[in-house]
């Protein structure tokens, strides 16, 4: 038979989000909390990121990211905050009730008045690309030969190549150049890179490490290892160009090619994923279709700085013990919407007249461009930015008292030359 917990607040996933998730909640006043955890510590992700960059916004210095999960992990065993490590989340229900299990207590329930979903996101691997070739050693994510490289002390090659530009992507290319490995190139195949500009001045430049836009594997060669692969330039709709191909000895592939939000939970609560985020649709509180289940961080969007996963963790965090307490407001409902060159908007709605901070990002590179909110054909913000790019997160506050004049129901978000 087995084992059936109840809490006020449980929160799946011990990395960022769900630690400032914690320490926010707890802080507004609820105690009964209970973080799941499916690794053998607190921290996620960033345990293994040991480079530094993290911190800037949240904290005003630099850290590395074990010390910034530790910043937080910290403020989680001082306040007493109840955490399961080693424990696997099976499902998640409509009404709020949490499967789980792990190697102490097998399988339980858990039985919640508020949970929040902070699971992050995985890697897109190699069978997702339809590389041709056949399945030798040596192709690796770039997250897999950071957790082999920092945590683990294995070299994954000597000699390698780079498929995508992330951020990860860039910061392994910097990372095995320090080991001793010789970076032969990092491949793209958009026309700018999806990793933020300090990344790429930081990782590529500084080491002489080409950046090759406009450029895709087209197969992989070699039978037990890697021995090369072929790269090819692409034209404007992304398909490889006959003759541009270019052989590139290698022992070692590394894929840095996006991330996707880890929603198979999310699937199973009966929650609607948004189809540019692969995330949940959420209201400026985080919270989903479904009452009384929030989400923040990584399984919500994919954020480039972890300091906007903690600012979007603690607002979650509040909003879940408001929802707990009964003192959720929902009197308006304002759609947000995109025109195509905003690839989509965090939150998609808006439900209550409050100062709300909508994150979004760009489909392409654009320079000299304004942003520009309308209630209908009613401009309500507009600012010039110097540059906008796909791999840098933007952010735009909308007051109260725009959205109390709001008259069309709808925010469009758009960028205007």
């Amino acid at each position: 038979m087995s084992i059936c917990y109840k809490a006020e607040f449980v929160i799946i996933g011990g990395g960022p989000a769900g630690m400032s998730a914690a320490v926010a909640a707890y802080d507004a006043g609820i105690r009964d909390i209970l973080i799941l955890e499916r690794d053998k510590g607190l921290g996620g992700i960033l345990r293994q990121c040991i480079h530094n960059g993290f911190g800037l916004h949240k904290f005003g210095e630099e850290l590395t990211g074990p010390e910034y999960a530790y910043r937080y992990e910290a403020q989680v065993l001082e306040r007493g905050i109840p955490f399961k490590l080693n424990t696997m989340v099976l499902d998640i229900t409509s009404d709020r009730k949490v499967t789980a299990i792990n190697s102490e207590e097998g399988i339980f329930t858990v039985e919640a008045g508020a949970i929040i979903l902070a699971m992050g996101c995985r890697e897109r691997p190699k069978g997702a690309l339809n590389i041709a070739g056949s399945r030798p050693s040596g192709i690796f994510t770039a997250g897999c030969a950071q957790k082999f490289v920092n945590i683990d002390g294995y070299m994954p090659g000597k000699k390698v190549v780079i498929l995508g530009s992330g951020d990860i992507g860039l910061i392994m290319a910097r990372r095995m150049t320090l080991e001793g490995a010789k970076v032969e190139a990092v491949c793209e195949l958009m026309p700018y890179s999806g990793g933020l500009a300090r990344n790429i001045e930081q990782c590529l430049n500084d080491f002489g490490i080409p950046l090759m836009l406009s450029h895709t594997v087209v197969e992989i060669h070699g039978k037990e290892r890697v021995t090369g692969v072929t790269i090819a330039k692409v034209d404007e709709r992304r398909r490889p160009i006959a003759g541009s191909e270019i052989y590139i000895e290698c022992d070692t592939l590394l894929l840095s090619v996006g991330l996707i939000p880890e929603n198979e939970l999310t699937k199973s609560a009966g929650i609607e994923l948004n189809r540019i985020t692969s995330g949940a649709e959420v209201d400026q509180n985080r919270e989903t279709e479904v009452d009384g289940i929030f989400a923040c961080g990584n399984v919500l969007h994919v954020h480039d700085l972890v300091d906007y996963v903690s600012e979007e963790a603690e607002i979650a965090g509040k909003a879940a013990v408001e929802f707990i307490r009964g003192n959720t407001k929902k009197d308006i409902n304002v759609k947000l919407t995109t025109d195509g060159r905003v690839r989509y908007t965090v939150p998609q709605r808006i439900t209550a007249a409050e100062d709300v901070r909508v994150y979004f990002r760009v489909a392409d590179v654009y320079r000299d461009a304004k942003v520009v909110v309308r209630d209908g054909d009613r401009v309500i913000y507009s600012k010039k930015k110097q540059k906008l790019a796909p791999g840098e997160m933007e952010t735009v506050t909308v007051s109260a008292d725009m959205i109390k004049v709001i008259e069309s129901g709808t925010l469009s978000f758009s960028i205007e030359n």
